[in-house]
């Protein structure tokens, strides 16, 4: 998880769900349970997006962020999740799958503004000039 404004409580909780799955897998392995969690990005469905983003205009500044640039859906979760509790992930327990479109890694560096520059900020870059 990454810190955000606005957010502290559900922050709170995921890192202490993060925490959760990794020390139960440790704690319970051994009575062959594992444990697994998912932290999914945006996936739309109408009711959330209905509520949440009622004019659209969150929507579509988040598309132009998500490196997939575009949403999830509900049946790609529903498939992941039904990969992870199948028995071709038998061996996997105590992590988090991070699920979100690239949204993470996008937030997470301090130069992927850099990605907004076009062609000619570039040359000027490189020639010095900015």
């Amino acid at each position: 998880t990454t810190g955000s404004a606005f957010v502290v409580p559900s922050g709170v909780a995921k890192a202490g769900c993060d925490n959760l799955v990794k020390s139960l897998a440790a704690e319970w392995g051994r009575h062959n349970l594992r444990f697994l969690g998912v932290a999914p990005g945006p996936i739309f469905t109408d009711g959330a997006f209905s509520r949440l983003d009622p004019s659209g205009n969150f929507r579509k500044e988040l598309l132009k962020k998500l490196p997939s640039s575009r949403l999830g859906d509900k049946e790609e979760l529903a498939n992941l999740v039904t990969y992870l509790t199948s028995d071709y992930a038998s061996w996997m327990t105590g992590t988090i799958i991070t699920f979100d479109g690239g949204e993470t890694c996008v937030n997470a560096g301090e130069f992927n503004s850099l990605l907004q520059l076009s062609r000619t900020d570039w040359n000027d870059l490189a020639k010095g000039y900015l």
